[in-house]
C-alpha cells in the first residue's frame, strides 16, 4: 500500500474508533506512530481533522467531509482490487457482528462452506446480545433482528423468523399449561425489557389482536440468558424458530398456544460502509440469503 494509501487507512480507523491507541491495536502500530501519521495528514493539509482531549477524540467539519471521501476512496480500491481478481480470488478480512443466539445457531453453521469457496478470505465475529457501534467496531457486515434503526446504513433482508411462546416440561408439569393468554397472568414469564418485570404481550387470533400483561422474576435482554432461563425452568417465554427450533422438535421445550400467532421477527444483513458494500461483503450477504433459503424451502 502507498504512504497515501496507508495514511488514509489510519486515519480512518482512528476517526471510526475514537481511539490512537485501538486504531494502533487492529493495525500493527504503536500509539505514537498512528499520532503521527494523523498528524502528518493534518499538517500536508494545513486543517485539523482531530479535536483531541485526555479522554476523546472527535472529528471537526473538516475531518467528516474528509472521513466521508477517504472511506470511499479505500472501499474502491478494494472493490477494483477484487474485481480484478473475479469472485473466485476473494482475500482479505471481513468483520462481522453477530447477536449471540442466532449467530451461532444460523450463520456460523454456515460458514465453513462459504470459506472453502473462498480460501484467502478471513472472517473476524464480533458475538454479542447489545447493539455494538459497528463504526467504531469497523464492522463490515451485521445481523440484526428486528426494526432496523440506522437509517444511513444499507440493509438487506435475508428472512423471517417466527416467534413462539414456549416453556419446559419441568415447568409446565409444576405449575400447569396456560391454554388462552390470559392464563399467562397467572404464570411467570421470562421478560425482557426491564420495567420491574412486567411487559404486554401481543397474540393475534382470527384477525383479532389480543394484549395481556405478564409478569416474572427473572428479567433478561440477552437471547443467550433467555434461552438457558427458559431451558431451566424459571418460567414461560418469547423464543423465536431459531432460538429454540430444535430444543421444540427434541420435547426438551413444549411450543405453547399454538393457536395464537406472534408477530415474526425480520432478520436483516446491515452495512454500515452504506447500500453498497464491498464485493466480499455481497458475496457472503448472497451465499447467505441464498442458504437461508435454500433450507427453508428444503
Amino acid at each position: 500500500m502507498s504512504d497515501r494509501l496507508r495514511e488514509l487507512a489510519i486515519f480512518v480507523r482512528t476517526a471510526e474508533s475514537g481511539s490512537f491507541s485501538r486504531a494502533g491495536r487492529e493495525l500493527g502500530l504503536s500509539q505514537p506512530s498512528v499520532s503521527r501519521v494523523v498528524s502528518e495528514l493534518e499538517a500536508r493539509l494545513g486543517v485539523t481533522l482531530l479535536l483531541r482531549t485526555t479522554r476523546q477524540i472527535t472529528l471537526t467539519d473538516a475531518g467528516e467531509l474528509f472521513l466521508e471521501r477517504a472511506r470511499d476512496i479505500l472501499a474502491e480500491l478494494e472493490d477494483a482490487e477484487d474485481a480484478a481478481r473475479g469472485i473466485d480470488s476473494l482475500r482479505g478480512n471481513i468483520r462481522m457482528a453477530l447477536p449471540v443466539i442466532y449467530g451461532t445457531r444460523e450463520i456460523i453453521p454456515r460458514l465453513p462452506a462459504f470459506l472453502a469457496r473462498h480460501p484467502q478470505l478471513r472472517i473476524e465475529l464480533a458475538i454479542a446480545d447489545q447493539r455494538q457501534d459497528l463504526i467504531a467496531e469497523g464492522a463490515d457486515i451485521a445481523i440484526r433482528m428486528g426494526t432496523l434503526s440506522d437509517s444511513a446504513f444499507g440493509a438487506r433482508k435475508l428472512t423471517t423468523v417466527e416467534r413462539w411462546i414456549a416453556a419446559s416440561p419441568a415447568y409446565l408439569k409444576a405449575r400447569g399449561t396456560p391454554k388462552t393468554p390470559a392464563d399467562l397472568t397467572k404464570h411467570d414469564c421470562i421478560t425482557t425489557r426491564g420495567g420491574a418485570g412486567r411487559e404486554s404481550w401481543s397474540f393475534a387470533r382470527n384477525g383479532t389482536e389480543i394484549s395481556v400483561d405478564v409478569y416474572g422474576r427473572i428479567d433478561t435482554r440477552s437471547g443467550s440468558g433467555v434461552f438457558a432461563s427458559v431451558m431451566t425452568g424459571l418460567g414461560i417465554a418469547q423464543v423465536s424458530s431459531a432460538m429454540c427450533g430444535a430444543e421444540v422438535k427434541a420435547g426438551t421445550l413444549v411450543r405453547l398456544l399454538r393457536g395464537y400467532t406472534l408477530a415474526p421477527i425480520d432478520v436483516h444483513a446491515v452495512f454500515p460502509g452504506g447500500p453498497k458494500p464491498s464485493i466480499k461483503v455481497r458475496a457472503l450477504t448472497d451465499y447467505l440469503a441464498q442458504d437461508i433459503k435454500r433450507r427453508k424451502l428444503g
